[in-house]
């Protein structure tokens, strides 16, 4: 949503300049009023969970800056919207290919146009891509959005948004069942006799990550009650592509680990090239394991362990949901009432074996 207005600045908490001069966003409109972004787009949709003195303040705020609803929302009271929109953080991650192809193939057959949008695993970038996108098109799609919770709700507030990869309470969602990814993960490698195990992460704001994390603490504790002896080792939180995975490769021979659990196929990748170059023999000396089942994984030298992720399914069943025109949820229905979790599945390859001190002499 935006309209003209000279002078304007946005500034986020850095004090860096994210919108560029000219232009009015829903966060001016906020300022002016005194009250949550969230708050002025349910006040200028209408919502009656706004107070009536609360929601005439907004308005007058709207007016004085000269905001005036985008095209999206006249689109989204009208039905002529005809485009959906895609947001992903890095086009080159095969993975969101995959997600890409099996949003694109519904769309259209749904007689829609498909627009995609990287924002190159950027939050700024990604901030800038939904402004844009936001006055064009009334429906979208956010996949692994680092952007905060304030801000998808406000955005859900005013257009149709679906995530992937992403929970949040009241917003459609499609997600891969992380925990049961990991436990799998974590039970093959245990199997195999590994027990101090190296886990490489994904980005600080990465939802999945998160979700990733707790399921492997859980299974470790699993574990535990049943008398199993583990070690997590943190390898910490990495750029999730291959650089990032050289980087997790010497910390995990420092830290003398057996395995590694890899937060994707990209990490993965750039882990068994770098334990390469270090004369680390995968899977002789270290095991690897990835998470998503990439296209390349199979045709690496060894073959990628990975744990399969249903990619174009989950972009086709956003696509279902978006189209479906599932109202929103009720706070106290909870994260989960608009969730759709898909199974994941374990794909054993040549990159795990037994840990060196069990193998059959």
């Amino acid at each position: 949503m935006s309209g003209a207005r000279s002078g304007s600045r946005v500034r986020d908490r850095e004090g860096v300049e994210r919108v560029p001069e000219g232009v009015v966003t829903i966060h001016d409109v906020a300022r002016e009023a005194g009250v949550s972004i969230a708050t002025v787009s349910r006040a200028l949709a209408g919502s009656a969970t706004v107070a009536p003195a609360t929601a005439g303040r907004v308005r007058r705020a709207a007016a004085a800056l000269g905001y005036e609803p985008n095209r999206a929302a006249r689109q989204l009271v009208t039905g002529r919207g005809q485009s959906v929109g895609l947001v992903i953080p890095d086009l080159e991650n095969p993975f969101y290919s995959s997600v890409a192809k099996g949003m694109q193939n519904r769309v259209r057959a749904a007689g829609l146009t498909a627009i995609i949008a990287d924002t190159d695993e950027d939050v700024a970038r990604e901030r800038e891509v939904l402004a844009q996108l936001a006055t064009d098109v009334d429906r979208l799609i956010l996949a692994s959005p680092r952007a905060a919770d304030t801000d998808l709700l406000a955005l859900a507030a005013r257009s149709r948004v679906v995530l992937i990869n992403r929970s949040l309470a009241g917003v459609p969602a499609v997600t891969g069942d992380n925990a049961d990814g990991i436990r799998q993960a974590l039970g093959h490698l245990l199997a195999l006799g590994h027990t101090r195990i190296g886990y490489a992460g994904g980005p600080v704001t990465s939802w999945s990550d998160a979700e990733r994390r707790a399921g492997l603490t859980a299974a470790v504790d699993a574990a535990h009650d049943q008398g199993r002896g583990v070690t997590i080792v943190d390898l910490g939180a990495f750029r999730p592509g291959p650089a990032g995975g050289l980087a997790a490769a010497d910390l995990a021979i420092s830290e003398r680990v057996s395995a590694v659990l890899a937060f994707n196929d990209q990490l993965a990748l750039g882990l068994l090239g770098r334990l390469a170059e270090r004369g680390v023999a995968v899977p002789e000396a270290m095991s690897v394991v990835g998470f998503d089942d990439v296209p390349v994984a199979r045709l690496l030298a060894p073959a990628l362990t990975t744990v399969v992720v249903p990619a174009q399914r989950m972009g086709a069943a956003a696509v279902d949901l978006l189209l479906a025109g599932t109202p929103a949820a009720r706070p106290e229905d909870g994260p989960g009432a608009l969730l759709r979790v898909l199974p994941v599945e374990l794909q054993v390859r040549r990159s795990t074996a037994q840990a060196a001190g069990r193998r059959e002499r």
